[in-house]
C-alpha cells in the first residue's frame, strides 16, 4: 500500500464519525424549517384573530404555541407573539360589552411572555414596548391613574414601563410600534408635561412615515405590524380631538380598512361612530 493510500485509509477513519454525523444538521435543519414553518402559522393566525376581535382563538393561539417555546433559534420570537396574543386579547375585551373580568389577567400573561423574550435576547426592541404598553393598561384597570394625585408617586408606579420605553427609544427611536403605544400616553398627558393631543398626533404621523419608508417582507418571526394601526389611532384621534376633523377621522379609518378590510373594531365601532358624529353636524 503506498503512503498516500495509507494516509487516506487513516484520514477516512479518522473522520467515520464525523462523516456519519453528516445526515443528522440536514435532519436537523429539516426540522427546524418545520417548527418554523408551524410558528408562522400561528402567528398568522393570531393576526388575523387580532383584527377579528376573537378573543377565544387569540386564547387557543397562545396555548398552541407553548410547545415551541423552548427552541433556541426561534423562543425569543414565540415568546413574543404569545405575549401579542395576550396582550391583544386584553385590547380588544375593551371593545365588548360588559368588560370581560379577565383582562387583567391576560395584560399580566402578556407581560410575563414579553419578559421571557427580553431574558433571550435583551436588545428585543418590540418586546420592550410590548412589556410597557401592558404595565400601562394593568395600571390603567386597576384605577392608579384617576386615584393617584400625587404625580411624584405616580411617577415611581410608571417607572418600570418608563425605563422600557425609554431603553426602546435608545436604540430604535422610530420605531413604529414603539410609536403607536407612546402616542396614547402623550394625548392624556398635559402639553405642561411634554403632551397634548397634537403630540400625540404628531407621534402616530412619524411612525406612519418610518412604517411606509421600511422594506416589505421580512421572515415573519419580526414584529412588522404597525400601518393600520397606526391608522386607526389617527382615525380616533381626529374624531375625538377638541375641535373634530371628521373627514380625516373616515379618511384614515377607510384606509386602515384597505389594508385588513375584517378588522372589527375599525368596521363595525370606529368608523360608525364617525358616521353618527357627521350625522350629527348636519342637524
Amino acid at each position: 500500500m503506498t503512503i498516500r493510500a495509507v494516509f487516506f485509509l487513516l484520514l477516512w477513519s479518522a473522520g467515520a464519525t464525523w462523516t456519519a454525523a453528516l445526515p443528522v444538521p440536514q435532519a436537523a435543519t429539516a426540522e427546524l424549517a418545520s417548527t418554523r414553518k408551524a410558528v408562522l402559522d400561528r402567528i398568522q393566525r393570531i393576526q388575523r384573530a387580532d383584527y377579528e376581535g376573537d378573543r377565544v382563538a387569540l386564547n387557543n393561539l397562545y396555548a398552541e404555541l407553548s410547545e415551541f417555546v423552548d427552541e433556541p433559534e426561534l423562543a425569543s420570537r414565540v415568546r413574543y407573539w404569545r405575549g401579542f396574543a395576550k396582550w391583544r386579547r386584553g385590547i380588544n375585551g375593551f371593545n365588548e360589552t360588559p368588560t370581560p373580568k379577565d383582562l387583567a389577567e391576560d395584560f399580566t400573561a402578556a407581560e410575563s411572555e414579553f419578559a421571557a423574550a427580553i431574558l433571550r435576547d435583551a436588545n428585543f426592541v418590540d418586546a420592550k414596548v410590548g412589556a410597557a404598553s401592558c404595565q400601562m393598561y394593568r395600571l390603567f384597570l386597576e384605577g392608579t391613574f384617576s386615584k393617584e394625585k400625587d404625580l411624584a408617586r405616580l411617577k415611581a408606579i410608571m417607572s418600570p414601563a418608563s425605563q422600557l420605553l425609554q431603553e426602546a427609544r435608545t436604540a430604535a427611536p422610530e420605531n413604529p410600534r414603539l410609536l403607536w403605544v407612546t402616542g396614547p400616553n402623550e394625548w392624556s398627558r398635559p402639553a405642561a408635561y411634554g403632551g397634548g393631543q397634537e403630540k400625540a398626533m404628531d407621534t402616530y404621523q412619524r411612525g406612519l412615515a418610518a412604517i411606509r419608508a421600511q422594506k416589505s417582507g421580512g421572515d415573519g418571526l419580526e414584529p412588522t405590524w404597525g400601518e393600520p394601526e397606526l391608522l386607526m389611532n389617527l382615525a380616533w384621534s381626529n374624531l375625538n380631538r377638541t375641535e373634530p376633523d371628521l373627514a380625516a377621522a373616515e379618511r384614515y379609518a377607510q384606509s386602515a380598512l384597505e389594508i385588513v378590510p375584517y378588522w372589527h373594531y375599525v368596521r363595525d365601532i370606529l368608523l360608525p361612530q364617525i358616521h353618527d358624529a357627521q350625522k350629527k353636524t348636519l342637524k
